[in-house]
């Protein structure tokens, strides 16, 4: 199996900003729980904008296809959508520097 590392931009929708930073607290360690994600850590981080960069390790391409039937998965996912809109990270302003530079977000991530 070949782990695969994703960058993920999650822009919060209005007035959810603290509901997506609470999933990001939750996000990797419910994917490792499923056993879905590696034990590499998560780089997560916010850009000018608001919009949360995650930085993350699947297992496998099977990893990922198994998430969209994994019931946990789904219904993680469905809080996501409520919370925001995913985005390419090439929509993300700091995206187009040669050296993107993003603030952390510090949170207190569940292991």
């Amino acid at each position: 199996m070949e782990e695969k590392i994703v960058i993920v931009a999650y822009k919060p929708k209005a007035g959810k900003a603290d509901a997506l930073h609470q999933l990001m607290r939750e996000h990797v360690s419910i994917l490792r729980q499923q056993d879905l994600a590696t034990d590499r850590p998560a780089a997560i981080m916010e850009a000018k904008d608001g919009t949360v960069i995650e930085v993350f390790e699947w297992k496998s391409e099977l990893a990922i296809e198994k998430a969209h039937s994994n019931p946990v998965v789904l219904k993680m996912w469905e809080r996501f959508a409520e919370a925001c809109d995913y985005i390419p990270i090439c929509k993300v302003e700091e995206a187009a520097n040669l050296f993107s530079q993003f603030t952390p977000l510090n949170l207190d991530i569940k292991s």
